[in-house]
């Protein structure tokens, strides 16, 4: 009897890992390719994981803040994904190079077309994004996320700081410091040649290797809790014949 009950519970804590380890890093998230600096331009990533067993993605719907309208919003094309962008008239016409910007894209969707993505499988959506804000810090997309049946997470909650972190988050792009470069390049120029931001780049490589880490970590986590299950409910199964013996 007692053997029998080790084993269902370490089937269960196996399980639990599992689980844990397959939602860690569940989220809608938006990445930038170098820096996303203010007053500049940047490439960024929307990473959209699949969160079901049962299910694919097939759409993402990514709305720009209308706080911080951008005057160019460019998609690049994903095979198997067409791609819609969205405009809408501005309250406030923005200038941009000396030309006076009356609407600006509000909403980007990506819809499925050949292709979707899978249970255990991500999907990464790039745009390319300016004139980034001088006064802002960060920018909050929020994303709308459907799977093929017919299910629609809202990745629309906004962190307040010092609270945990909401259940269904928005992606947030972190500026920083503007470069005097509208299109990002100059600081990584000038920080080679005078040493100043020598440290950026290894603190980056160091938070994408931390969250590479982060991952392989959980995945294996998963892994050895499902062996530990098996195994424990295989010692249950031979013990109870012993016992019949």
């Amino acid at each position: 009897m007692n053997v029998s009950r080790i084993a269902l519970a370490t089937g269960i804590a196996a399980s639990s890992v599992l689980l844990l380890s397959g939602t860690a890093f569940a989220h809608v998230s938006v990445q930038p390719q170098g820096e996303a600096a203010k007053g500049g331009y940047a490439t960024v990533n929307f990473k959209v994981p699949n969160e079901r067993d049962n299910a694919s993605t097939v759409k993402l719907e990514v709305n720009l803040p209308t706080e911080h309208p951008l005057s160019s919003v460019m998609p690049q094309p994903v095979p198997g994904w067409k791609v819609e962008v969205t405009k809408s008239k501005l309250a406030k016409p923005l200038q941009v190079h000396g030309k006076q910007i009356t609407e600006a894209v509000s909403k980007v969707t990506w819809t499925a077309d050949g292709s979707k993505i899978g249970p255990g499988q991500f999907q990464q959506f790039p745009l390319s994004l300016g004139k980034l804000p001088e006064d802002a810090d960060q920018l909050v997309f929020k994303a709308l996320q459907t799977y093929d049946n017919k299910e629609v997470v809202r990745w629309i909650e906004e962190a307040k700081e010092g609270a945990a972190e909401p259940e269904s988050p928005a992606p947030v792009l972190k500026l920083s410091a503007a470069t005097g470069d509208e299109h990002g390049g100059g600081a990584k120029d000038a920080s080679a040649k005078d040493g100043k931001n020598a440290g950026h780049d290894e603190d980056t490589k160091s938070e994408e290797a931390s969250d590479s880490s982060s991952d392989t970590t959980a995945r294996i986590l998963g892994i050895v809790g499902i062996l530990v299950g098996v195994a424990g409910v295989a010692f249950g199964v031979l013990a109870g014949r012993r016992r019949t013996s």
